[in-house]
């Protein structure tokens, strides 16, 4: 089967946090805060990154004591990145750079978004969703040990992190070590039963074990909190295929590719599914789709046919 890579859950400060400003603080910086706030929800993330830093020219200075600042993507750990190049005038600086790491993170400037959580943890290295965040930017980066160490200090300083514990699990099914994976999403969900990344996540880990009642169970709880996600439909689409539960898995295919039209794979696997049931025609247009969103699907298309084809004659 192939491995889904999971998705990682990813936090913002609020404009609770702000109970870190301190008297020193300039009104204009906090300001500058709460716009990048805004904008970020609106959408408009170059504006948000032109607000949160101004806001961080306003309320501190990061300067190197010796030869200049150090890049954080310059660490192949960066946790092992030294603090004594940073001076500080405002803790509350660490607020606004965790906030400007999640919009780069968001704009997929990955070295971007590392550099800010470090500028973050250097300043208050008690952070915890600075870590959270940056193990997010630098799994995407191709750093997994790194983050995976990033996760384990976040879940080190915040008792019971639930969305830590999520994407650690998420982690480990990444490099296939999906019996902690399954450990971690289990806590996960028996710390908090309303988190659908965490029932979307198990439900796929359960598909490497083709443990596929309990799959298509987390994937339903998982549409059941977030009707939207496409993935959790075609997890259970995978799951109904596996299980010869065809016309189920089509439907869901069909949803997901509704709800998130470049999903590749729901085309593909809806097609493999019409051909299974003999609809050739609507497989072909499928199939069409696919390789319009990706040409090197071709052989790949190829062998999943020819099974489906055996497997229908199989059933004749």
């Amino acid at each position: 089967m192939r491995r889904h890579v999971l998705s990682f859950i990813v936090l913002a400060l609020t404009l609770s946090t702000l109970i870190s400003a301190q008297a020193q603080t300039p009104a204009a910086a906090i300001d500058h805060f709460k716009n990048g706030i805004k904008k970020t929800s609106q959408g408009d993330l170059d504006g948000a990154i032109e607000d949160y830093s101004r806001a961080i020219a306003l309320s501190s200075q990061l300067n190197s004591s010796r030869k200049g600042r150090a890049s954080a993507s310059s660490f192949a750990d960066p946790s092992d990145a030294s603090t004594d190049d940073v001076r500080v005038i405002d803790p509350f600086t660490a607020n606004v750079y965790s906030n400007r790491g999640l919009v780069r993170y968001q704009k997929g400037d990955y070295p971007g978004a590392i550099d800010d959580f470090t500028a973050a943890i250097r300043i208050r290295p008690g952070l915890e969703i600075a870590y959270l965040n940056r193990a997010a930017a630098l799994r995407a980066n191709g750093q997994w040990e790194p983050a995976l160490k990033d996760l384990d200090k976040a879940m080190a300083l915040k008792k019971n992190f639930v969305e830590a514990l999520t994407n650690r699990g998420s982690l480990y099914h990444d490099l296939g070590r999906d019996k902690e994976a399954l450990a971690d999403l289990d806590r996960a969900i028996q710390l908090n039963d309303h988190v659908p990344e965490a029932f979307y996540q198990r439900g796929y880990v359960h598909l490497v074990f083709n443990n596929l009642d309990p799959s298509v169970k987390d994937f339903n709880r998982a549409i059941e909190l977030a009707p939207t996600m496409a993935w959790a439909y075609q997890g259970r689409g995978t799951a109904f295929m596996k299980q010869g539960r065809m016309q189920q898995a089509i439907d869901d295919f069909t949803q997901a590719a509704k709800i998130k039209p470049d999903l590749v794979w729901a085309y593909l696997n809806r097609g493999v599914a019409e051909v299974y049931l003999g609809d050739e025609a609507a497989a072909q247009r499928d199939f069409d789709t696919c390789l319009k969103l990706n040409a090197n699907l071709k052989a790949q298309i190829d062998h999943k046919v020819e099974l489906a084809r055996k497997l229908r004659q199989m059933s004749q």
